[in-house]
């Protein structure tokens, strides 16, 4: 089940190989929640509340002179920052990777995000991958590199095919 973070989830023995997102996710995302700096969307198995996998989303922005000269011809340059959603972190506990949690944790975040941009302007989705497992992981699912940067993206139009 896929739900915001709450007290219920126990998170305590989670482990995704990745100990900046273990800590996060243990120490971190409820105070992120509370101070509305992000929300933290957890998997949990059946009921029991044991998270499987996590992500996050909050508002972001992406300077203009970041995106390539294709996007940039196609954006007002009366804007210095383009308004994006950043899905900042995902993370799948060992016992469960390998099983599609990833995949199922991005579709999610994607349609979420698709939502909230009927709401208010958000180019697209930014991510900053943490290593080149997760670089490859997001290549899989058409997010771009940003030149010049470790960040990768993808547009709202792209959603829009995807989920309209």
């Amino acid at each position: 089940m896929l739900e915001l973070l709450g007290k219920d989830h126990n998170r305590e023995n989670f482990d995704c190989g990745k100990a900046s997102l273990n800590h996060y996710l243990k120490s971190q995302a409820s105070q992120d929640v509370k101070r509305k700096l992000s929300a933290c969307f957890v998997l949990t198995e059946n009921g029991t509340g044991i998270v499987q996998g996590y992500y996050t989303l909050s508002n972001s922005s992406i300077p203009l002179d970041s995106f390539s000269e294709q996007i940039r011809k196609k954006l007002p340059g009366s804007y210095k920052s383009i308004p994006t959603t950043l899905l900042g972190r995902l993370g799948i506990d060992k016992k469960y990777q390998g099983q599609g949690i990833g995949k199922i944790l991005l579709i999610d975040a994607l349609k979420r995000s698709y939502a909230i941009f009927k709401a208010i302007g958000s180019f697209g989705i930014v991510v900053d991958p943490i290593d080149d497992e997760a670089r490859s992981f997001y290549r899989k699912y058409d997010f771009i590199e940003l030149p010049d940067s470790e960040k990768m993206f993808i547009a709202t139009h792209t959603l829009k095919e995807l989920f309209a």
